[in-house]
């Protein structure tokens, strides 16, 4: 059986662990920190077989050099030469196995343009997309376009429903207050705040989410409807899906 538990790090990133029937060899998510992994696996008598990386942002990548020097991991991220310590770059369409699963590739730029996402089949499938899609939100645009960032929250929409989302940081119940004023009108919304708030006031993690839930609640993959797109052209162009998706993202921006 394969879990996967988060690892708090910084001020909200989350460190995801993957670990198959209680072996010990692990894999590790977006290591920003190497010291909260450090201590899981010494605690438990663990090591680090693998390390997937979504961007480049020192806030995913800080810990790598030292994770590296302590267990000489296989490392699978981008390509990109900025990222130093990636043993596979990966991209595109690229498929690879982890812990008995097969894991695919999906090139996701918008955040960062070297953004990728592993997505990996299975009862539930499990989708690590970084700074991509967050519970209630999307990730900043950094470096690449609104249409960049869309078309891969386009991509992410066409999952099953049951698709868990591990986004990289808690930021659910600033999104879902976001959320509030770029859709006024969504009960299911309104009822995850209430829920996400109670797990928050008990330091639990609002993550992993789902792809049916995020297409409830996420304005950013509601585009088209009809409360959201009224919203939007409040604020700018809202003329089609993509406009009303730049216009929510830029209004994000300074919320």
């Amino acid at each position: 059986m394969l879990t996967v538990k988060p690892l708090p790090a910084f001020k909200d990133n989350y460190i995801w662990v993957l670990q198959q029937d209680n072996t010990p060899g692990i894999v590790v998510v977006d290591p920003g920190d190497a010291e909260p992994v450090i201590e899981r696996v010494e605690q438990q008598g663990l090591t680090v077989d693998t390390i997937l990386i979504t961007h480049h942002h020192h806030d995913h990548t800080g810990g790598l050099a030292k994770l590296v020097e302590r267990y000489s991991p296989r490392v699978i991220g981008p390509n990109n030469s900025r990222i130093e310590g990636i043993t596979e770059p990966v991209g595109e369409g690229d498929t690879f196995r982890l812990l008995g699963r097969q894991f695919e590739v999906m090139e996701t730029p918008g955040h960062t343009l070297d953004h990728i996402t592993f997505l990996t089949p299975g009862t539930p499938p499990l989708l690590f997309c970084g700074d991509t899609l967050f519970c209630g939100g999307c990730g900043r645009l950094f470096e690449g376009t609104p249409e960049d960032m869309f078309k891969a929250l386009s991509r992410f929409s066409e999952l099953g429903d049951d698709t868990l989302v591990f986004g990289a940081h808690e930021y659910t119940l600033a999104n879902l207050k976001f959320a509030m004023a770029a859709e006024p009108d969504n009960d299911t919304r309104d009822a995850l705040f209430e829920e996400c708030q109670k797990a928050r006031s008990m330091d639990r993690p609002t993550l992993p989410s789902n792809i049916g839930r995020e297409k409830a609640i996420n304005p950013f993959l509601r585009v088209a409807e009809p409360g959201v797109r009224q919203a939007a052209q409040a604020q700018g162009d809202a003329h089609d899906n993509l406009a009303t998706f730049a216009t929510l993202r830029a209004w994000k921006d300074n919320f």
